[in-house]
């Protein structure tokens, strides 16, 4: 793999790090129920387990992604990338909020793209 494909799988793999720390960890403050349009504390409280499922499946993505970066295995990668790719594009369908897709999705897009043109 070369240097720009690394450096795009580890982008999306360092989001969902951050997507698991928002939802396993920060899931009732303010900052964090304003980014998921989360509009009352006690909504959040409700929530909150399910959103930490939800960041525990997040990481299991950037889990894959970084171990396809280690072992160089551009199986691996497609893998993941696809999966991410499919996770961003339900969760914008799911929740109606297309700027879910071009956060999740089009980075893992643009990744799979290089990764094509690079085997």
């Amino acid at each position: 793999m070369n240097s720009l494909i690394i450096i795009l799988i580890s982008f999306v793999a360092l989001e969902h790090i951050y997507f698991l720390v928002l939802e396993m960890f920060l899931w009732t403050k303010p900052k964090t129920m304003h980014a998921f349009g989360i509009k009352s504390k006690e909504l959040a409280e409700e929530t909150k387990i399910l959103a930490a499922n939800q960041g525990l499946y997040n990481g299991f993505l950037a889990a894959g992604l970084i171990y396809s970066i280690i072992q160089k295995d551009i199986n691996f990668s497609y893998f993941f990338l696809i999966y991410v790719t499919i996770a961003g594009i339900y969760g914008s369908y799911s929740t109606k909020k297309i700027k879910l897709f071009y956060v999740q999705s089009i980075p893992a897009i643009v990744g799979l793209i290089f990764l094509y043109f690079y085997i």
